[in-house]
């Protein structure tokens, strides 16, 4: 019988997916019909699912999305000024293949964050490689770095990095540290990878929470230059629905 050596071989050539295709196909009478060709055919299919499964599930995992979201999740009946046509749009990504910047803009509560994250989940299923991180949690981060001297490996991977989520964007005034850190990831990241932020505040007040004029201007140029944005608006979605009387 060639069924445990053609799996023992298959194994040793890391075809984990076809291996497991071979193992339910053999144990399957109506597999029995199937010509050679239609036999590798399946095989091959299901090697390519577990491939793409297993870099998806990879990517997710550096993603680290602060929430599980996924685009078939998107609630376009809450009032919250969210243009269907428009969100699925960047879904599709075009903008990120265009190394353009995203801004996701509205009140607490809003869901700024998941929608940000739904992109970022829709990106690593094309391939793409994304990060999420809070701006004041990265800036702590950079700091730290550059105290024990890993800043430089460390702006290198931000750079690299397909899209860029920050949260949080301008939850608080930046400080001169704060502005010469992020001004660096912009600058590395401008015209050859993407940067998505979220931030209660409308971009005319980010001028302000930069704290900075001269740091401000070029900040911003890198930023919000060929930015797309997304107002919402709204109430909070995290309040409980209060009942109306009948």
């Amino acid at each position: 019988m060639l069924k445990h050596p053609t799996l023992d071989l298959l194994g040793q050539l890391g075809l984990t997916g076809m291996a497991k295709a071979f193992a339910e196909m053999e144990g399957n009478d109506d597999a029995a019909s199937l010509s050679h060709a239609e036999w590798l055919a399946l095989l091959l299919d299901h090697e390519a699912t577990y491939r793409n499964d297993r870099r998806l599930a990879l990517r997710l995992r550096h993603a680290k999305l602060r929430h599980r979201a996924v685009p078939e999740d998107v609630d376009y009946r809450t009032r919250r000024s969210l243009d269907r046509r428009l969100f699925e749009t960047l879904l599709a990504g075009e903008w990120i293949s265009r190394h353009e910047n995203l801004a996701i803009i509205g009140p607490t509560g809003i869901g700024k964050s998941w929608l940000a994250c739904a992109i970022g989940h829709k990106a690593c299923r094309d391939n793409r490689s994304v990060l999420y991180t809070r701006l004041p949690r990265l800036i702590d981060e950079l700091t730290l770095a550059k105290g024990d001297g890993r800043i430089a490996a460390r702006m290198k991977s931000l750079a690299r990095v397909d899209l860029l989520i920050l949260d949080d964007w301008g939850l608080q005034p930046l400080d001169g540290n704060a502005r010469h850190h992020l001004l660096e990831i912009l600058e590395d990241r401008y015209g050859q990878r993407s940067t998505l932020v979220t931030s209660q505040l409308p971009v005319a007040r980010w001028h302000q929470t930069i704290n900075d004029p001269t740091y401000a201007d070029a900040i911003l140029d890198r930023l919000v230059h060929n930015a797309h944005r997304l107002e919402l608006e709204g109430e909070s979605m995290r309040r409980p629905a209060t009942q109306t009387a009948a």
